[in-house]
């Protein structure tokens, strides 16, 4: 209830900005004198008068810029962005040598057009930013008090507005690197971007929800079947992958730390060695350390243990399973080390007064350390759970998402996780818009349980609990 009364308070207010923005700039052309009015078509010519050159020569320049933007490049794009291109690619071959005569690149159009709306918008925000300057004018003016100099606005930008200054170049490669190919990403999903409709020889154009449609299909041509299993499979991979490791890398911390163990450094060093390997080459040494031909297997023959081979990876419940494992292994030396430090600062008193009232070992793990580790470590267990969400080099590196099977759809294997699958898509099938629908529903699923399980962490709840 509480999230849905914030969620229509921001909406609210959200109007009631735009409502307040319009009618500020109304009253400034209302109430302004012929420059400020000038201004809403000459940017920055309200600023000239007045003798702020660096402010006007900024707006003035940036105006010209965005015109001859839009008209040498950015509405071309624009106009054609609802259709993403109608002129087809084609070989002229009136002459002696065939000419490819190229159309429209449905690519370039999408891209330069989502980006012209960009620039558009920033231009509007730019606008507005005039307008409201031509307001603080009117104001001084009438208030008989000094415009700023661009001398004192060079200042301002080195000295108060010095953190805005200094972040502006990487807020705009922030924009251009993250933002724009998300966004990107994201239309893709609603066009028909595939093998068969590549830029530029061949089109492709808009078509809706149809791939989202066609991702939850349950029929013999859509990807529902595959897309729940792989979801499924993702969801419990991350689960064992992170709580796994906790809680087993927790018990070796606990044991190395118990008083009477000797060589503690020992085993700390022993542990720490499977971490010093690159996992390129360790996690391809544990596949073919357990592949048909592979150690493990030749070693159970010739004991007489098994009378054919296991198929490891070729059995998709044996491979599940092993890669838990394998991670186990990579996995326990992290969460060792670091709940090795948590654990030596657990205030030793609490034990004390555990075991003054009767509690056994079992009681102040449970009551004591799991409680305080769940609440340093919380964060941590979340960014490690939505990361195993997405941890390619694990799977792809052992499995590369084997074994795959007829009944799994866009060359999907059994130990795919979404984002494997989704590198299958792009890269093995060039399936660019089912790529990017598979794309949205990682983040919507990262996201849901980012959320959900961020506002139950102990940490947030009760931030004050072990202070």
């Amino acid at each position: 209830m509480s999230e849905k009364k914030g969620l229509s308070s921001s909406v609210s207010r959200g109007f009631t900005r735009f409502g307040r923005n319009l009618a500020e700039i109304g009253t400034t052309f209302k109430e302004g004198d012929w420059t400020a009015k000038l201004s809403f078509v000459i940017m920055g010519f309200g600023q000239l008068v007045h003798k702020q050159f660096l402010r006007g020569v900024l707006f003035l320049g940036l105006e010209i810029l965005f015109i001859y933007y839009m008209a040498t490049f950015g509405a071309a794009y624009l106009v054609k962005l609802p259709t993403l291109g109608t002129v087809e690619t084609y070989v002229d071959k009136s002459g002696i040598v065939p000419i490819t005569v190229y159309g429209d690149n449905s690519f370039l159009i999408l891209l330069y057009g989502i980006l012209t709306i960009f620039v558009i918008a920033a231009f509007i925000f730019m606008w507005r930013m005039n307008v409201g300057q031509q307001r603080q004018i009117q104001k001084l003016k009438e208030a008989g008090r000094p415009l700023p100099t661009s001398i004192q606005d060079l200042k301002s930008l080195l000295n108060e507005h010095f953190a805005a200054t200094l972040l502006a170049i990487p807020n705009l490669g922030v924009f251009v690197f993250v933002i724009l190919p998300i966004i990107f990403m994201i239309c893709i999903a609603f066009t028909n971007y595939d093998a068969n409709h590549q830029s530029p020889t061949n089109l492709f154009w808009w078509v809706g929800f149809e791939n989202f449609k066609n991702l939850f299909s349950m029929g013999t041509s859509g990807y529902g079947s595959t897309f729940f299993t792989v979801l499924a499979w993702t969801l419990v991979w991350a689960f064992f992958a992170t709580f796994l490791n906790f809680f087993l890398g927790l018990g070796v911390a606990i044991m190395i730390n118990k008083k009477g163990i000797k060589f503690k450094k020992l085993w700390r060093t022993i542990l720490v060695v499977t971490i010093a390997v690159p996992q390129f080459v360790s996690l391809l040494y544990m596949y073919k350390l357990f592949a048909n031909d592979g150690l493990v297997n030749t070693w159970l023959l010739n004991l007489g243990i098994i009378k054919s081979y296991i198929p490891f990876w070729s059995n998709a419940m044996y491979a599940r399973v092993l890669i838990i494992l394998i991670n186990v292994w990579i996995g326990i030396p992290y969460m060792m080390l670091m709940t090795t430090g948590i654990l030596m600062n657990i205030p030793e008193d609490l034990y004390e007064s555990a075991r003054i009232d009767g509690a056994n070992a079992w009681q102040m793990f449970r009551s004591i350390t799991l409680p305080y580790m769940f609440f340093v470590l919380g964060p941590y267990l979340l960014t490690s759970f939505t990361g195993n969400l997405n941890n390619f080099n694990v799977i792809y590196l052992l499995t590369q998402g084997n074994p795959t099977s007829m009944s799994l759809s866009g060359g999907a294997g059994y130990t795919d996780l979404l984002i494997t699958w989704l590198y299958k898509l792009t890269v093995n099938d060039t399936n660019y818009r089912m790529a990017a629908v598979i794309g949205i529903m990682v983040f919507a699923v990262t996201a849901i349980i980012s959320l959900v399980v961020y506002r139950l962490l102990p940490s947030v709840r009760d931030e004050e609990g072990f202070q």
